[in-house]
């Protein structure tokens, strides 16, 4: 039986990679907090007896912008 070698991983010519890159942008920190503090009024709103507008902010925020949040990524133009 033949023994196969271990070779290294061939490295791609990539100049632009996003390993190693801080995941979060500014961008998405802003999101981040826009969807904490609509969490925070939605609570309050749902303390202070507001049964419609409460629940909307709340699904809002966990729902929509957190994720959005998490998500977003800024698009890099392509190298040509």
């Amino acid at each position: 039986m033949a023994k196969k070698e271990k070779t290294a991983p061939e490295k791609t010519d990539k100049t632009e990679s996003t390993e190693g890159a801080a995941p979060f942008t500014l961008i998405n920190y802003i999101l981040f907090a826009a969807g904490l503090l609509d969490i925070i009024a939605g609570w309050f709103l749902l303390r202070g007896g507001h049964i419609t507008i409460a629940p909307v902010m709340l699904i809002a925020g966990y729902c929509v912008i957190i994720p959005v949040a998490i998500i977003f990524r800024k698009k890099q133009p392509e190298a040509v």
